[in-house]
């Protein structure tokens, strides 16, 4: 479903401020896999899924979805494939839109482009029927106009969005880290809900470790750059957070650092 072969990826080559941001990253998710990624500032996390989603090039190796090589496909092309979630609620809708105008949309993302009317009444219920997903009231809300929503509203209707074509890869980047505790939760409950009906294959970058280890079948670790750790889905449900402290001091030599981007 996913493959990353080879990715490399350096900042600023040649100058004081060269940095290695991707080392010879590998990685294959299988349909309906799920994972978790972790590590501090600066490992790499959101460098590699701007990688997938193309709004980055790697200076070497290949992007690889339902096998089909995208690498020189730019972002708006490689959208057809990709549904993703950003951890500003602002990014993922368009404020001056309606509901229902967001989700037309997202619907037509992966359809060829028409001069047809973006709603219709046949379109509408569908989107409505989407809407009840969420336990919101947002279906009776169809022409609110999306930047009147809370935080966690729009954080809920871009997760319906990206997730409404059932892309190949979703991703999810820090998605749930700029909302309050109790918003969290419900960002974090949907997600599994939705991630689990439509088995989507999904990347998520969390600041929590305790989310990492609770959601998704696999996970994996990221330091300076490179895949450090993964953990398949036999050994994942029995890790807790000392033991992945315990796993990153084994292969580094030094101990976690313990700030917000690897503690949650």
């Amino acid at each position: 479903m996913l493959k990353l072969q080879q990715i490399q990826k350096t900042f600023n080559e040649g100058t004081p401020d060269e940095k290695v941001a991707l080392g010879n990253i590998n990685l294959h998710l299988k349909p309906g896999d799920f994972v978790t990624i972790i590590g501090s500032n600066g490992a790499g996390k959101s460098t590699m899924m701007n990688m997938i989603s193309g709004a980055l090039t790697p200076d070497y190796g290949r992007v690889i979805i339902d096998g089909k090589d995208v690498t020189a496909l730019p972002e708006f092309k490689r959208s057809q494939y990709i549904g993703r979630v950003f951890q500003d609620p602002m990014a993922g809708t368009a404020p001056s839109m309606t509901i229902e105008e967001n989700i037309a949309l997202a619907y037509s993302r992966n359809k060829p482009r028409s001069l047809r009317m973006g709603v219709t009444k046949k379109r509408r219920d569908i989107f409505r029927t989407a809407l009840e997903r969420l336990h919101l009231n947002l279906e009776n809300r169809l022409g609110a106009k999306v930047g009147l929503l809370s935080g966690g509203e729009r954080q809920a209707l871009s997760l319906l969005m990206a997730t409404f074509t059932q892309p190949s890869i979703l991703l999810l980047d820090e998605h749930t880290a700029a909302l309050d505790p109790s918003r969290a939760e419900l960002i974090t409950q949907l997600t599994k809900e939705l991630v689990a009906q439509d088995q989507l294959t999904t990347l998520m970058v969390t600041h929590n470790m305790q989310q990492a280890l609770d959601l998704g079948n696999r996970l994996i670790m990221m330091d300076k750059g490179q895949i450090i750790l993964e953990v398949e889905e036999e050994r994942k449900p029995h890790l807790t957070i000392p033991d992945l402290m315990a796993e990153f001091e084994a292969i580094r030599g030094e101990k976690m650092n313990s700030d917000r981007a690897l503690l949650g």
